[in-house]
């Protein structure tokens, strides 16, 4: 299984916040600068991986909010004829 591999497993079964510890990490270490080229490349592979898939995440979350608002506003509409609704 290749780097990109595991982050694509790694982000589709690991919580939001997990995901975002783990990039947060990553940077840590490539400003650290201890890695050799290989392990950088790698670190900085599997950070995009991740990156991706947050960004994946947030887009179907915002996606899920306008849905449920959505849903509220029209819910919240008072019905046709309402006395008490404002003209």
């Amino acid at each position: 299984m290749t780097v990109q591999q595991s982050g694509k497993k790694a982000a589709s079964t690991e919580p939001f916040d997990g995901r975002m510890q783990r990039l947060e990490g990553i940077v840590q270490e490539l400003e650290e600068g201890g890695l050799d080229l290989e392990q950088a490349i790698e670190r900085y592979q599997e950070g995009i991986s991740l990156l991706k898939g947050c960004h994946e995440t947030l887009e179907g979350f915002r996606q899920r909010v306008e849905e449920l608002t959505k849903d509220a506003e029209d819910t919240l509409r008072p019905f046709t004829g309402d006395p008490d609704a404002d003209a």
